[in-house]
């Protein structure tokens, strides 16, 4: 007898992901006629400890010629658990299935707040990240001092420093709010339901993440009418505008700490009678300040403040004043580096203005076990996050597709689905490319440039171009079918190229389209946004087949079902279904039999 155990299947554990405190959870160790060996266990002792406290050794009861235990998990956080059949380690092995094994590998439980819940409205839709001033522009722009104004749409960003070292950022071609409100239009077209603007707040750089006035638009985007006129227009289109918070440092050119004496408020900088005087740390007032990672241009805020709370988490604060104006959302800036209690409070000051709010937290690593700053996070157990940035999957689809081997990418699909709440997954900000990383087609044509001067004229050439497409079709169609919420960032839908930043913050090309790749895109989003979209709102996950290089699976729930196939080989591969089927983006019908021809990928529809 041999003997199984996979956290991903009721049968084994009765609550697939993270659960609800207070919860009963069945573990079931189940004998199978598969495996090697004939080994017959007389006992099975479950291995269980809380995070960071002592062991526990539980009997599991003998059932059915294998192994139960019921539990109840009272308190939020992470549990590990492993089991020993007699003396022998049964733990978490190769793709997270049980496998007998002398290393102390263990899975985990994430508990969380039993009244924890996500935006509905959120789940199912469709994500369009905006880099403000690179997206389009509309009307006159406002001289503005110290900022240059570019009049080459398309140009290369400045990247080189200046005569005293410092690369100033502050080169602004022109993109606007009314210049993203006169191409809501494209953006519907193309089935988005969720705007996010890399930060809007007046600053004194182009990526603005050095928050000069949090309660003003930059002049350069428009005026706060302009916003709201924006608000309006893409709620009519079905659109919801997520923004930027950047609560864990301001800019030294700020309102706050006013080191140029722009402001007229006397800033932390100027004075340690200043009304922010504690919003920063100093240890040699005033050039000893700390700051994010270092970069004088950042000063860190202090969130135990008192009167920085007030002012951004406040009844008239921050947080509540723009969801005044109509935002659906925040997805916050280095979230790894804003302790748990701000957090909380944060999210109490969001969800008392709307409940449905949207929370997203920039985290790089898996964020249900995350330590940063060897604090172990709790963003997941109810209080503080309702979804991050998924970088790990986008790390897999990446591998997948370079490698042509599916085994980082259903570990990784695996470990999403048992760490996190469901209402996490089915939340998740599923991105290919942002604005730290460079574009996906870039990347996918394995174009590797060591300097920024190479980065700057780099380019795919056809051939190269060619093979990176048909990848990017294959992870576009992962992104946008495993759980989460698909993520465009903006001009990856027309194969706009570009390495690390500043090169993949270039101005979107109005002029040099890939029109077929921006078809593939909107038929992506048509499917997802059909009546489908249930399917990929709450549906479930199962794997129907995977080897090394070919990966299908089912997206479920109890009305609806579609499958979906990535073949990154050269082979053909047969699968058998029973009754006809339609691959829905090339209307192709299949009857019993799904022939997954190299190279290819799909979504078929059982066609009743």
């Amino acid at each position: 007898m041999s003997y199984y155990y996979n956290p991903l299947d009721e049968a084994c554990k009765s609550i697939i992901g993270g659960i609800p405190r207070m919860s009963e959870l069945t573990l079931r160790i189940k004998k199978s006629i598969s495996g090697e060996g004939n080994f017959s266990a007389q006992t099975c002792t479950l291995i269980l400890c809380k995070d960071g406290e002592a062991e526990q050794r539980l009997s599991m009861k003998s059932q059915n010629g294998g192994f139960e235990i019921t539990l109840q998990f009272n308190q939020c956080g992470l549990y590990f658990y492993r089991f020993e059949l007699d003396d022998k380690g049964f733990d978490c092995g190769e793709m997270r299935r049980g496998a007998f094994s002398d290393a102390k590998r263990c899975w985990q439980i994430t508990v969380f707040e039993s009244y924890y819940q996500t935006p509905a409205w959120f789940k199912g839709g469709i994500m369009y990240q905006i880099f403000p001033d690179r997206f389009y522009k509309s009307g006159d722009i406002p001289i503005a001092e110290h900022k240059i104004l570019r009049s080459d749409w398309g140009g290369t960003p400045r990247y080189q420093p200046n005569e005293f070292g410092k690369v100033l950022n502050n080169d602004f071609f022109g993109g606007n709010l009314n210049g993203i409100r006169e191409k809501l239009p494209y953006l519907k077209d193309l089935g988005i339901t969720t705007l996010y603007f890399n930060p809007i707040f007046e600053a004194y750089s182009n990526h603005r993440y050095d928050t000069g006035d949090y309660m003003k638009i930059d002049p350069l985007l428009g005026t706060s009418e302009d916003f709201d006129r924006l608000v309006e227009t893409a709620k009519e289109c079905g659109i919801g505008i997520i923004l930027d918070g950047v609560f864990n440092h301001t800019g030294d050119d700020s309102r706050y700490f006013n080191r140029y004496g722009r402001y007229p408020e006397v800033g932390a900088y100027q004075s340690t009678n200043s009304p922010y005087a504690d919003w920063y740390g100093f240890y040699e007032f005033p050039e000893g300040y700390e700051s994010w990672w270092g970069i004088a241009t950042l000063p860190a805020v202090n969130e135990n403040s008192e009167s920085y709370q007030n002012f951004i988490l406040g009844k008239n604060g921050v947080l509540k004043n723009w969801i005044k104006h109509g935002i659906m959302g925040w997805r916050l800036d280095v979230a790894d580096e804003i302790p748990d209690f701000f957090l909380s409070l944060l999210r109490t000051s969001v969800k008392e203005e709307n409940p449905d709010a949207v929370i997203i937290g920039e985290v790089w690593e898996d964020a249900s076990n995350k330590i940063a700053y060897s604090v172990r996070r709790k963003y997941l157990q109810g209080n503080e996050l309702d979804s991050v940035m998924n970088y790990p999957l986008k790390d897999a689809i990446i591998n997948f597709m370079q490698t042509g081997n599916t085994t980082m990418l259903r570990e990784t699909i695996f470990q999403l689905i048992d760490n996190y709440p469901k209402q996490t997954l089915d939340s998740l900000m599923n991105i290919l490319s942002t604005h730290d990383t460079p574009r996906i087609l870039t990347v996918l044509g394995n174009q590797v440039c060591e300097t920024k001067e190479q980065m700057e004229v780099a380019r795919l050439n056809d051939e190269a171009k060619k093979s990176a497409k048909a990848k990017l079709k294959m992870a576009a169609l992962l992104q946008f079918t495993l759980p989460g919420v698909p993520c465009i960032y903006y001009g990856d839908e027309i194969g706009m190229e570009g390495d690390r930043d500043p090169f993949c913050r270039k101005c979107y090309d109005w002029e040099n389209a890939d029109e077929d790749l921006r078809t593939y895109y909107r038929n992506l989003g048509k499917i997802r946004q059909s009546d489908l979209r249930g399917i990929f709102s709450e549906g479930v996950y199962r794997e129907i087949y995977a080897d090394s290089s070919c990966l299908v699976f089912e997206r479920r729930t109890d009305s609806n079902c579609v499958y979906i196939f990535v073949n990154c080989s050269n082979r053909n591969y047969n699968i058998n279904f029973h009754g006809k089927h339609r691959e829905l983006l090339t209307e192709t019908i299949y009857c019993n039999n799904l022939e997954i021809k190299p190279f290819s990928c799909g979504i078929i529809q059982e066609i009743k």
